[in-house]
């Protein structure tokens, strides 16, 4: 594997996009070959395929990923018929951080979240929430991207 770690990451809903430039964007679509304890998400976006595997919920989890050539990736993608999300993932540098900001399309296009990944649970506790961020859904499961694929947007 090429990538052996921890994530600690934040997810927030948006109130409204910023009106601030952004340093790249990429249209990304996924897909989920298995969403139960440990999930395994199929990746491609930015001439870049993946496999994820992760494991944990909240604020840090485990997550391993490993790229895929493009065979691979379409070999694979079939296996996700049924749980994929479509989405634009904008790069938001702000205060020294990077916000990634992801606006869903298809099903899910009402829904923006940002999401803020720290090198520490200190770092991430004091994080200065920007006014354009709103509700915290960290430990929501209901904003996970692999339960959005499988449910929809939460009610």
């Amino acid at each position: 594997m090429t990538n052996d770690c921890v994530e600690i990451e934040r997810k927030f809903l948006l109130k409204f996009l910023p009106e601030l430039a952004f340093s790249g964007s990429t249209a990304l679509r996924q897909g989920y070959i298995t969403t139960g304890e440990t999930e395994v998400r199929l990746r491609s976006g930015g001439g870049q395929n993946s496999l994820t595997c992760k494991r944990g919920d909240g604020l840090v989890r485990e997550e391993y990923e490993i790229p895929l050539s493009d065979d691979q990736f379409e070999g694979l993608w079939k296996l996700t018929e049924g749980l994929r999300i479509d989405k634009t993932r904008h790069h938001l540098e702000l205060d020294g951080r990077t916000i990634e900001i992801d606006v869903y399309q298809g099903p899910l296009d009402s829904l923006m979240i940002a999401e803020v990944e720290f090198e520490s649970e200190t770092a991430s506790r004091e994080f200065t929430i920007p006014e354009f961020i709103g509700h915290e859904v960290t430990n929501d499961s209901r904003y996970k991207n692999k339960n959005l694929a499988k449910n929809g947007l939460p009610e």
